[in-house]
This record gives C-alpha cells, sequence and structure tokens, in this order.
C-alpha cells in the first residue's frame, strides 16, 4: 500500500511539473526560429547552422546531457548538396516534333547519380502509378523490361470505389513520390519523370518548384551504387504537350492508370537532354540531448521525441521576399521540442526510462536526418520505447480533437488515450488522409527500423471558432503558404493550442517512459516484423 501511495504521488508530482509547459517559451522559441536572422534554416547554410547552435544551446542550459558524437550535443549527418543549375535543358522528341521544356516553368529534377553533368537520351514508357504491390493484386508493370528507359508517371495511387483498395481513403507509401523514385531505381530505368497534377500530388506546382528549384541534400553515394540520372517533375500542361506527342493526354492516361489491367504504354518519345550540377560537401548535424533515466536497468532505454529543424533556406523571391522561414514548418515542432525538455529536465523524479530529443536536418530533403539518426542511435532500436514526432503547428488557439495516427497500431494505444482524457482531446482521424502524412513526417523513419513510433498533431476543431476554421485553415496554408516565403512568424498567433499538444505528447512520453515493459507494434502490422528481428539480432 505504501508503495501504491509512494508511486501515485510522484506521478502527481510529475503531471504538475508537465503542466508548466508553456506556451509564452514555445511563442519565443518559434519566433527566434523563424526569424529572418535565421535566413529559413537551410540545410548547410549559415541560418542552418545559427538554428543547431541556438539549439545546443537551449538544451544545455536546461540541463540536458550531450548525446551527439565526442560528447557533443552534434551529430554529423554526411550529406552531400545537389543544387541543379538553370543552364540544364531537357526535351521530348517524337513524331517528328519537338517539345523544349523550360526550368522552373515546366521541369524540375535532379540527377541523382550526383555527377556534374549527366546526358540524357533515353526512351520513354508510361507506367501508370508506378506501382508493384502484390499484397492489394496490383502491378504496374506487367513483367514488361524498363531497364534504360524514362518511367513518365503519376504520382499517388490508383482511384478505386472499393473501400479497402489499397487502405481506403488513407494514402499508402506506393503513394509517396518518393516510392516512385525507389521502384524506377529497383527496375533499372534510367529516370523517371512525375507529371503533377494538383489532385494527384496533394499541393500545388508551386510546392514542387520552391522543393526542387534549389539544392537539395542527399546522402553520398558509394563508388559504383546505382541511382537515377534524373528523378524529375513537369508540370499538367508540360505534361500535356509532351504526351500529345503521342496522341495522348493527361487526363486519358490517368484514367488509364486506375484499371488493374493497366499495362506500360511505349509513348514513340525519347527524351534528351543535359542535367548541370554544382555539388558540395554538406555540413549538417542532427542535435542530440539525453537526460537519464532512474531505474538503473530500464535508464539503458528510452523514449524518443524528434522535431526537424531544418527548411528551404533562402530561394526563389515571391512578391519580393526570398527567405523561407517555416514558422509554421517547423519552428512550432522544434519549440515545442525544447519545451518539452524543460519540463522533463525540471522533473525532481526522472522516469524510469531515459530521453532523447533529436532535432533532425534535412527533412525537407527526404527525411535525410531522421533515417541517419535511425540507423544510428544513441540507443538501439529495440531498446527504444517509443519515437514521438513534433511537425508543424498552426497557432490559432486550442483545439478539441487531436490526431495521432498510427498509435492505434501499438500496444501505446491505452496510455495516448488515457493522456487525450487527461487533457481534454477527442482522438479523431487525420481530416486529410490522403495526403498521406504518415509518410512524409520523420516518424516514419523511426518505424521503418521497427521503433513504434507517431507524429503528434493539433485536430482541426478550433475552440471558439467556426466549425469549419480548421479545414480552410488547412486549405489556405496549403495552397499559399506552404514551403513558401509567406510561411513567416505572425505577432497574433494564439500559441495555447501548442502548450496543451506539448502536454499531452510529454505525458504520453512519461507514461511510456515508466511502463514495465517495451511498447511494441500490434502483430501484423507492417512495421511488427522488423521490431521483431532486431529483437533476435
Amino acid at each position: 500500500m505504501k508503495k501504491m501511495l509512494l508511486l501515485t504521488g510522484i506521478a502527481a508530482l510529475a503531471a504538475a511539473q508537465i503542466d508548466t509547459i508553456s506556451g509564452r517559451r514555445i511563442r519565443a522559441d518559434t519566433k527566434f526560429l523563424s526569424s529572418d536572422l535565421l535566413e529559413g534554416r537551410g540545410v548547410g547554410t549559415r541560418g542552418g547552422r545559427l538554428a543547431t547552435e541556438y539549439l545546443a544551446a537551449q538544451f544545455e542550459l536546461m540541463g540536458a546531457e550531450p548525446a551527439g558524437d565526442n560528447g557533443t550535443y552534434f551529430q554529423k549527418v554526411p550529406l552531400v548538396g545537389l543544387e541543379t543549375q538553370p543552364t540544364s535543358q531537357l526535351a521530348a522528341i517524337g513524331n517528328g516534333k519537338t517539345v523544349t521544356l523550360k526550368w522552373l516553368d515546366d521541369f524540375v529534377g535532379a540527377n541523382e547519380r550526383q555527377r556534374t553533368e549527366e546526358t540524357i537520351d533515353a526512351e520513354a514508357i508510361f507506367v501508370g502509378h508506378g506501382i508493384t504491390a502484390p499484397e492489394y493484386g496490383w502491378d504496374d508493370f506487367k513483367g514488361v523490361d524498363v531497364r534504360g528507359k524514362i518511367l513518365v508517371l503519376f504520382t499517388n495511387e490508383p482511384e478505386s470505389t472499393e473501400p479497402t483498395f489499397f487502405g481506403g481513403r488513407a494514402l499508402t507509401y506506393y503513394g509517396r513520390w518518393t516510392y516512385k523514385f525507389e521502384e524506377a531505381l529497383r527496375r533499372g530505368a534510367l529516370g523517371a519523370i512525375i507529371i503533377h497534377t494538383t489532385p494527384t500530388a496533394g499541393y500545388g506546382w508551386e510546392v514542387v518548384r520552391n522543393s526542387w528549384g534549389r539544392e537539395e541534400a542527399y546522402v553520398r553515394l558509394e563508388p559504383g551504387a546505382p541511382a537515377l540520372a534524373l528523378a524529375g517533375w513537369v508540370t499538367t500542361d508540360a505534361g500535356n504537350r509532351i504526351l500529345a506527342l503521342a496522341g495522348r493526354t493527361v487526363n486519358e492516361l490517368l484514367k488509364a492508370s486506375n484499371s488493374r489491367n493497366f499495362r506500360p504504354i511505349p509513348l514513340g518519345i525519347r527524351f534528351r537532354g543535359k542535367l548541370v550540377s554544382k555539388m558540395r560537401e554538406l555540413e549538417t548535424h542532427n542535435v542530440v540531448a539525453r537526460i537519464p533515466g532512474s531505474d538503473p536497468e530500464k535508464k539503458s532505454e528510452a523514449v524518443v521525441f524528434s522535431a526537424h529543424w531544418d527548411h528551404l533556406g533562402i530561394g526563389t523571391p515571391v512578391n519580393g521576399d526570398a527567405i523561407y522561414n517555416g514558422a509554421v514548418d517547423n519552428a512550432t515542432g522544434c519549440a515545442i521540442l525544447l519545451e518539452i525538455a524543460r519540463a522533463w529536465a525540471g522533473l525532481e523524479q526522472k522516469p524510469r526510462r531515459s530521453a532523447i530529443f533529436v532535432a533532425v536536418t534535412a527533412e525537407e530533403a527526404g527525411l535525410r536526418g531522421s533515417d541517419y539518426y535511425a540507423r544510428n542511435p544513441v540507443v538501439p532500436a529495440d531498446r527504444t520505447a517509443v519515437a514521438l514526432n513534433f511537425d508543424g503547428f498552426y497557432p490559432y488557439g486550442r483545439t478539441r480533437d487531436v490526431v495521432v495516427t498510427g498509435a492505434e497500431r501499438t500496444t501505446l494505444w491505452p496510455v495516448v488515450q488515457e493522456a487525450a482524457r487527461r487533457y481534454g482531446f477527442e482522438i479523431k482521424p487525420e481530416a486529410h488522409p490522403e495526403q498521406g502524412l504518415f509518410y512524409r513526417s520523420d516518424h516514419f523513419s523511426f518505424a521503418r527500423v521497427g521503433i513504434p513510433s507517431f507524429s503528434i498533431k493539433m485536430g482541426s476543431e478550433f475552440l471558439g471558432k467556426p466549425a469549419d476554421f480548421g479545414n480552410k485553415l488547412f486549405q489556405e496554408f496549403n495552397e499559399k503558404h506552404y514551403h513558401a516565403p509567406s510561411d513567416e512568424f505572425q505577432e497574433d498567433w494564439d500559441f495555447s493550442g501548442l502548450e496543451a499538444i506539448a502536454r499531452f505528447g510529454a505525458l504520453i512520453g512519461l507514461n511510456a517512459a515508466n511502463l514495465d515493459t517495451l511498447p511494441a507494434w500490434n502483430e501484423g502490422d507492417e512495421f511488427s516484423k522488423k521490431r521483431a528481428a532486431r529483437n533476435h539480432q
């Protein structure tokens, strides 16, 4: 009985400490991290270095231990910067005609072979959505040899009226553009070109152009390693002009790609051109801090909190503004990460397991930093209880709902539900599952190595606001501010919702750190076998 009372008292003290998490401090960190001084926190830039130095200083001030390389807060992530130059050329040739494509206006792309110059001259073949998914009985390739060719395809997944088709309304990893290029490489293609449409991509061409029309971070290739000579996108208009050479249209081929009977279509077109690239070694780091647990045995295990610190840096000016500040994406997540760490460091009685706080680099380039940490962790994957990620929060007040997509797929689900009850949240499914956010944020890197992981996000039902306020906010941000210079700090922002979400996430982590047994993915989940495999290594 005395032990039970003691634990209850400790739990009450911990909950009280979590409730000191302050929206005011989250606001201050968000404002600084998204200021023009940091120049958009580009990877390998002065602004990026300022951001990581600030994060490390804050961890040190709160008393968190350095957990990076050689006793520092910095874990070096070996990347190469690759910037396709405006002098790059690409044209489609067929039926005696040539369609010349203009950089940024018509196409973007990168030479993933990481060469300063790459000549393109190859036959084009349309492969639908470029998906091979045996579990869904789907194969866009049908055994057709596409080696040495340029694949032309759409992002996203085929449309269907079947409720469980490709997981239903929610986008699976098969629909992500990253998968398309990975599958093209596995198939031995020379390159792949995605025809952009706003419905299939989930965002407009401006987002693609702003993301690809600048330096991108890549893991340096090992000598002799295969890579695509061209990984690129074209606009809908350019797609129609290209396909017209084959007597086709974008809408016609998009409709054809929705059929299970679809077979690759040779287009009778060749892509010719030259990609000119500027390359450099990138000096970039994850910022990693640790607060040790209290249990002599379990402190070798950990809960992980993560957020990405990078954004797009300085890029193409929009209305005279060239700094892509990334206030929502993701100064907000970093500020929440710091505030949870402050609260955790202030706990008089630390949880049984340790806490690892990771501000990761190069998320915008394809989760590079989190992938590197997940493969080179401070605490091994099989001793990591959970990874909780924070990415992209709208400071417009508190919501009555919260989104934790993926949590229901883990044995930690009752802990998440209890935390939601504690803070008066209703757990809701994603409002826009077709966006495939589970596969677009850093928790996915942790899931791929078997760690139970998910992002914690605000819902869309804002207290005191009209019923459709949240959905309109998402739509406006996605169309006007996502990956744009206008994602800037606003003085009238209300951080009460971020304060609540930080407390919610901290409590989940705290309770996970005190569990008797490590959480796991539910049996049969796509990530459960990876966890089991690591447990038996």
